[in-house]
Parts: structure tokens; C-alpha cells; sequence
């Protein structure tokens, strides 16, 4: 067994979860953009006037950002552990965790502008 590799349990699991949590928030500035605006976006999701289940996909979709900085992070983490000077590898392995992100603003923007198309306009 290695080293690194611990026994999980479902305890274990969720402690490992919550402690990363509480690193990527104490530590990463983007993931604290993104949480602002998640609770932005949830406090407006909740207040427009739409039905129930359209404001719940604009809550949900809220999430997809947060998803795509946390992977992206975990790329930048172990792209830095394993080296931190420049490397073209490097930079296209955070370049594509960036993209990830950006792509995830796209999607989440465009549901938001389906969503509201279909509640307000049609």
C-alpha cells in the first residue's frame, strides 16, 4: 500500500472533502470570486419572478463555476508540485484548467439566458 494512499471510509471521505473545501476557500481567490458570485446569483435566482423549477435550474447551474475552479486548482496544485519553473507542458495543463473555467461561466450563462428567455419573454 503506499504511503500516500490512506484507507477511506465514509468518515474519512467527507473529512478529506471538508478540509480541502476549507483550503481552496482560504487559499484560492478565484474560488472566492466564485463563491460571491454563487450566493449573488442564488439571493437573484430566488428573487426573480419565475416559477419554482426554473428558479431551482438557475440555483443548480450556479454550481457548474464552483465545480470547474476547484478542478482547476487541483490541475495548478500538481502542475506546481511537480515543477514551478516554465515549462510548455505546465502552461498548457493551466491553460486548459482555465478554459475549463471560462467554459463553465459560458454554459452556466447560457442557461441562465435560456432560462430567463423562457420565463419572461416566450
Amino acid at each position: 500500500m503506499a504511503l500516500n494512499k490512506p484507507k477511506y471510509t465514509l468518515f474519512k471521505n467527507t473529512t478529506y472533502a471538508l478540509a480541502g473545501l476549507v483550503d481552496i476557500t482560504k487559499n484560492e481567490s478565484s474560488f472566492k470570486l466564485q463563491i460571491l458570485l454563487f450566493l449573488a446569483g442564488n439571493i437573484l435566482s430566488w428573487n426573480l419572478d419565475l416559477a419554482f423549477h426554473l428558479q431551482a435550474i438557475l440555483s443548480l447551474s450556479l454550481f457548474i463555476p464552483l465545480l470547474a475552479e476547484v478542478a482547476n486548482s487541483a490541475i495548478e496544485r500538481v502542475v506546481d508540485l511537480v515543477t514551478l519553473e516554465y515549462h510548455e507542458l505546465a502552461k498548457r495543463a493551466k491553460d486548459a484548467g482555465a478554459t475549463l473555467v471560462f467554459l463553465s461561466l459560458m454554459l452556466t450563462g447560457a442557461i441562465w439566458a435560456t432560462v430567463i428567455y423562457i420565463g419572461f419573454i416566450q
